[in-house]
């Protein structure tokens, strides 16, 4: 993971059980309860950007505003129609 120049702070809240488990975790490993909320956050970041744009894509398609193409056509496209 590469380090970007300047660091963000922001504040959450999460449920007294998932605070308890990262009281849990850190103590056990060492590491900080920032520590693994950051991990969490990197790790699963792209995954939320992906459906949350694929949410929106598919919100354009039902309402005929993107442009689908079947199977057919992007072999034909792609030069896989032989």
């Amino acid at each position: 993971m590469e380090k970007e120049k300047a660091d963000q702070m922001i504040g959450i809240r999460i449920p007294k059980s998932v605070g308890q488990r990262l009281d849990n975790l850190a103590k056990r490993t060492g590491r900080t309860k920032t520590w693994y909320v950051r991990e969490a956050i990197m790790a699963h970041l792209d995954d939320l950007e992906d459906i949350y744009l694929a949410e929106q894509v598919l919100e354009r398609v039902r309402r005929g505003e993107e442009a689908v193409s079947d199977i057919d056509e992007v072999e034909r496209r792609l030069g896989l129609d032989d």
